[in-house]
């Protein structure tokens, strides 16, 4: 299976209600720093082949973010209750409509089943999304306020670099895909 050239992961993490301003300010703890790695996070590969396909994994059982056939990966951690995580759902969902219509260029994962149905029908999310019912990987990355955008550069050995890490939304879709692919050293369509 070839390796993408750009694979975003929308990581959903859902909490279980809204989070007080105090709790939000304490939330934002160590999170994963550019030029860092990622804690290591363990997500399961979807059953469904054609997400499986969709995301480059094969068999069964977990991969963790740098498992994945891409060479940048994008990371959003956001809560359904988030109202800027609502208003920055349009923008993603755009970013992705961009990704998709490349044929090097995919989009894919999640939060509570539930939930995460929920909001993929309110904002027409069309990509896979996985959940983290137990907030483990809310946790390993520092209880970081939402929504959260991480950037993952995977070199052809496996190791990684995070190459963008920030609180809010990242605003215009084009403008986002062109600073982290100056950021990763890649090209579009390499």
């Amino acid at each position: 299976m070839a390796k993408k050239t750009v694979l975003i992961v929308w990581l959903m993490i859902l909490f279980g209600g809204l989070l007080t301003e105090a709790a939000r300010c304490q939330a934002a703890e160590v999170f994963p720093a550019e030029g860092g790695v990622l804690p290591s996070i363990s997500l399961p590969i979807p059953e469904q082949s054609g997400l499986r396909d969709y995301l480059g994994l094969d068999g069964k059982g977990a991969f963790n973010i740098p498992g994945v056939r891409a060479d940048l990966v994008i990371i959003e951690i956001f809560s359904m209750y988030c109202p800027f995580c609502q208003k920055e759902a349009p923008n993603v969902n755009e970013l992705f409509r961009i990704i998709d219509n490349s044929t090097e260029w995919k989009i894919g994962a999640g939060n509570s089943p539930f939930e995460v149905d929920v909001f993929r029908k309110t904002y027409s999310i069309s990509f896979p999304l996985f959940p983290d019912s137990d907030f483990s990987l809310y946790e390993a990355l520092g209880k970081v306020r939402t929504p959260f955008f991480i950037v993952v550069k995977v070199d052809k050995d496996g190791s990684h670099k995070v190459i963008y890490s920030k609180g809010g939304g990242f605003g215009e879709p084009t403008a986002f895909l062109d600073l982290i692919l100056k950021e990763s050293g890649l090209q579009k369509g390499a």
